[in-house]
């Protein structure tokens, strides 16, 4: 049995800008590999007047109580989405020097070593304040189970699981997004959520989904796992958007709840998706509820044919392409769903040899009438950029 205390990572604390070259079409090239991506630079965003300053001025902390503290995974198949999702927080954040990113890359990616990744963002972002963790996938690769998509298998997909023993230990509470996210909001509104004394973790929940679905006959049928949930009245959350309190999770010890869940997994098949029940069965019933307006999700379709979708009437503050299609993928091939234009503006992706640093990569054509029509209505939402 893997132990919480068994997880290990290397940590690099980036700190000054790597070496790097201006194309003549002032694209940043991090390497003259083609295989490397290549991203703009982005804008120096700065703080408004009334942000707090750093406890340290001369080298902010990561401890310092000030930041605002956000968490997610960086991987070469997601780091355009990841980039994308890091330039929309901080174009809408009131204090964008004061957000304070935590990226998690695997030992072995297999196409971009996590100091080349990290290498990636910090020229897109110089003066980003980052961290990146390396995972190492063994702590949960033997854990893991088939799914109903491979890509839910990546053992990345699980690293939210250990980030309270990945972070420093002052970090006492996070953010945690996935890569493939917008906001259109300041963070620090989600980040001023406020959890109670019970819970562990803050997230939009859905009651009226039927949540007996993300679990399996065996699993209703056993009278000791459906108990579970007995003195609980469950309701499915998504974890692409989480406020975690890291105190409490340590004391909990819940990495090594959703390791047991997992085990119980590989020996009696109850449930079909990946990384999510773990964390239905450890918190469903005992989350501290969010607007929905804070995870916009399911964007992406369902995970199989990755449909198209519009968004759930009401306000927007985050968009999410949960589900197999991603919106970089459908621009690209030139058939976006109507949704995936609000994406756009924040893709700083450069394909080898463009030569237009303003925008993101080919713009798409316009997919007919809906999209202008779906596009007006997502207009009423304040999405601004």
């Amino acid at each position: 049995m893997l132990r919480y205390g068994a997880v290990s990572s290397f940590i690099f604390l980036i700190l000054l800008s790597p070496t790097r070259s201006s194309l003549e079409d002032g694209t940043v090239a991090t390497t003259t590999r083609d295989p490397i991506p290549h991203f703009a630079e982005a804008p120096d965003y700065r703080n408004e007047p009334g942000c707090a300053a750093p406890a340290d001025k001369v080298v902010p902390s990561v401890c310092d109580p000030s930041l605002v503290q956000v968490a997610m995974t960086l991987d070469s198949e997601y780091l355009r989405g990841t980039v994308a999702a890091v330039h929309s927080v901080l174009r809408h954040s009131s204090c964008p020097e004061s957000v304070f990113f935590h990226f998690v890359a695997a030992e072995f990616d297999p196409s971009m070593s996590p100091r080349l990744l990290a290498r990636v963002v910090r020229s897109t972002f110089p003066s980003l304040r980052l961290k990146v963790h390396v995972f190492r996938e063994e702590a949960v690769i033997s854990l893991i189970s088939g799914s109903v998509r491979q890509a839910l298998e990546n053992p990345l997909n699980y690293a939210r699981n250990y980030l309270a023993g990945l972070l420093d230990r002052c970090v006492n509470r996070v953010i945690y997004l996935d890569s493939d996210v917008l906001l259109v909001d300041d963070v620090r509104k989600l980040w001023d959520t406020r959890l109670s004394q019970s819970t562990v973790v803050g997230a939009p929940e859905y009651c009226h989904t039927n949540f007996t679905v993300y679990f399996t006959n065996a699993f209703w049928s056993d009278p000791a796992l459906s108990a579970t949930f007995s003195s609980r009245r469950p309701c499915y959350f998504n974890t692409g958007v989480m406020v975690m309190d890291l105190i409490k999770w340590r004391h909990g010890n819940y990495t090594q709840v959703l390791e047991n869940w997992m085990e119980i997994q590989k020996r009696k098949r109850i449930y079909e998706l990946g990384s999510l029940p773990p964390f239905l069965l450890a918190f469903a019933g005992n989350v501290e509820g969010i607007d929905h307006r804070w995870n916009q999700h399911g964007l992406g379709g369902d995970n199989m044919r990755g449909s198209c979708r519009t968004l759930h009437p009401g306000p927007v503050s985050l968009l999410h392409w949960s589900g197999k299609g991603k919106p970089w993928a459908r621009l690209d091939s030139r058939k976006p769903c109507p949704v995936d234009h609000l994406w756009h503006p924040y893709d700083l992706y450069r394909p080898s040899g463009t030569a237009n640093s303003s925008g993101s990569g080919p713009v798409p054509s316009s997919s007919g009438d809906d999209a202008k029509e779906i596009l007006m209505e997502y207009a009423s939402y304040n999405l601004l950029y």
